[in-house]
């Protein structure tokens, strides 16, 4: 009788020895974060996994947000601390150097500038001075007039027998014929670019450089911080909400010919211009609607590219070199310019394009060889 007394009393001791064991080596559970925390806490909770599960996460966060909405705006923070884009967002691209993909020759890219027969003289004069005087043949204008002086600068000059008014039709209509020239050309990469826009081609062929020509390829920047919103019409009774985002044709942007030719059942013979129809939006958030909406391909945001849209004051003028585009207007109601010194005073280059110019080429015959940047 005491034999097996002894017996169960030594088995309740080890059996309690054990549990104090795993107790001991067990993981503590993780302690109650207050919902104070804020990104740190939601950091916390997202940082094994850049995708949440789609189940478990709400029901995680759920404990430490008071309302829908709360959740998606820590969220959204969160993974900007975490350095994750939102998703949909554009893929970032801010200009550090990559390798290049392949080897790129200036006949291989198509430059297309828009312009207007009023502005022949005052802006495209200015541009066949300094930045088309490098590569002609990689430059192609297109206007909406006669202009033999002009077709003595250049041979490439395309009227596109397009209205001359600024009106989403007629800038449509331009980005249609352009469209079609370059898939003509049989080049690589179709680069447009307004009027009034400097273009560093050394830094341009080098940004090109970096993507295969055949793969789905769309860069330059974004004139908004958010998709644009539009309205799609689907039939004469049907309509339906689309976002995405777009680079502004104002800064300029490039598509890769693999991406140009996915694009021709929208943008092909004409059909550009019944494509803008179906958002009524400008030429530009319409390659935008075509490249994001209709194809799924995200825009690269690269930050080299540049309008007079923006502060341009901004633009160090120690890294001039690396800048693909640049412009010039008015911002804020002021003079909008890039901020360099250089040979000719600002009565005398406005623009700052001629100072430009002979800071990227100074071997360039006008350009005073005395001159201090």
């Amino acid at each position: 009788m005491l034999k097996r007394c002894g017996r169960r009393l030594l088995l309740g001791l080890a059996g309690a020895l054990l549990a104090c064991l795993l107790v001991l080596t067990a993981d503590p559970p993780p302690p109650r974060v207050p919902a104070e925390g804020g990104r740190r806490a939601l950091h916390s909770l997202v940082a094994p996994a850049p995708g949440l599960e789609a189940a478990a996460a709400p029901e995680t966060l759920a404990r430490e947000v008071h309302s829908l909405s709360e959740y998606f705006s820590l969220l959204t923070r969160a993974r900007r601390d975490a350095g994750l884009p939102p998703a949909g967002a554009p893929r970032p691209s801010y200009g550090h150097p990559r390798a290049p993909a392949e080897p790129l020759a200036p006949r291989d890219v198509f430059i297309a500038v828009k312009t207007t027969r009023k502005f022949h003289r005052a802006r495209l004069d200015l541009l066949l001075e300094t930045w088309i005087s490098r590569h002609k043949e990689m430059t192609f204008i297109f206007t909406d007039g006669e202009d033999k002086l002009l077709a003595r600068h250049t041979g490439n000059v395309v009227n596109t027998n397009c209205s001359a008014a600024h009106s989403r039709q007629a800038l449509s209509c331009k980005m249609a014929v352009e469209y079609d020239h370059f898939v003509e050309s049989g080049r690589r990469w179709f680069c447009h670019v307004d009027d009034d826009n400097y273009v560093n081609l050394r830094a341009l062929l080098r940004l090109l450089a970096s993507y295969p020509h055949t793969q789905d390829i769309y860069i330059g920047k974004p004139s908004l911080d958010r998709p644009i919103q539009a309205t799609e019409r689907i039939s004469e009774n049907r309509v339906r909400p689309v976002h995405f985002w777009f680079a502004t044709g104002g800064a300029g942007f490039c598509i890769s010919r693999g991406l140009a030719l996915k694009m021709s059942p929208w943008a092909s013979g004409g059909h550009f211009m019944s494509t803008a129809e179906r958002i009524r939006l400008p030429d530009d958030c319409t390659v935008g609607y075509i490249v994001e909406a209709l194809l799924g391909v995200p825009l690269i945001r690269s930050g080299l590219f540049h309008s007079h849209l923006e502060n341009l004051q901004q633009v160090p003028a120690s890294e001039l070199h690396e800048q693909v585009t640049l412009s010039y207007g008015m911002f804020e109601n002021k003079r909008n310019a890039v901020h360099v010194k250089g040979p000719f005073s600002v009565e005398a280059d406005p623009s700052r394009f001629r100072s430009i110019h002979c800071h990227l080429y100074p071997d360039t015959p006008w350009c005073p060889h005395t001159a201090i940047f």
